[in-house]
């Protein structure tokens, strides 16, 4: 069966609980790892005018609000704030948020990476969507459970990834000059290693300070 790639046009990003409540339940990243990998997918889906779903418990429960960056971000993007259900489907309001994206390809990352993730992208699969899980910008309470949680997620049928593989897949190529300078822009701001790559660094500095 023909592989088709991932768009702009197929495709919406799906971030699930990444809240400052949950981050003692990080165990082999740090913090800062996980903020960035959400930002970074949060901004990838504004430089590709992507459908964007995001969901959280409220503001008050013990789990509190999103990622102050994440949030910054996000702006007044609407957030579905759940009261139960560890699934996100389990709350009507995020299935018709998925249903409303008019888009089969789901690209998704939450904290846990084996609760609140793994339940909701298996749902999406049994609801016929194809699920991306992305690694980097999802998180769980030791490596163990994270690396089973997607062992668990790939024989169900998801696809792991990570955010710039995520983004470059949509951008495809530099030749592609109305994302080029934003995507370039995330990667300066994210992923530091990019950065000292001396066959990059001039193109992706150039990009981002465009």
């Amino acid at each position: 069966m023909a592989r088709t790639p991932l768009s702009p046009d197929n495709s919406a990003i799906v971030l699930i609980d990444h809240a400052v409540g949950f981050a003692n339940l990080i165990g082999p990243k740090t913090v800062e790892e996980n903020v960035s990998g959400a930002v970074a997918l949060a901004k990838i889906a504004k430089v590709f005018d992507v459908p964007m779903v995001v969901t959280n418990g409220y503001d008050d429960a013990p789990s509190g609000p999103l990622y102050p960056e994440l949030a910054e971000v996000l702006g007044d993007h609407p957030v579905v704030h759940r009261s139960e259900g560890f699934d996100a489907f389990y709350d009507e309001r995020f299935a018709a948020a998925i249903e409303a994206t008019g888009r089969r390809k789901l690209i998704m990352a939450g904290i846990q990476t084996d609760v609140c993730l793994a339940f909701t992208a298996l749902t999406a699969l049994d609801r016929g969507h194809e699920v991306y899980a992305v690694v980097d910008a999802s998180a769980a309470t030791t490596k163990e459970t994270h690396d089973t949680a997607i062992m668990r997620l790939v024989q169900a049928g998801v696809v792991p990834v990570n955010w710039l593989a995520v983004g470059s897949e949509l951008q495809r190529s530099w030749t592609e000059e109305k994302t080029a300078p934003g995507f370039a822009k995330v990667i300066f701001e994210h992923l530091g290693s990019w950065r000292h790559q001396h066959a990059y660094t001039d193109s992706i500095r150039e990009h981002a300070t465009k």
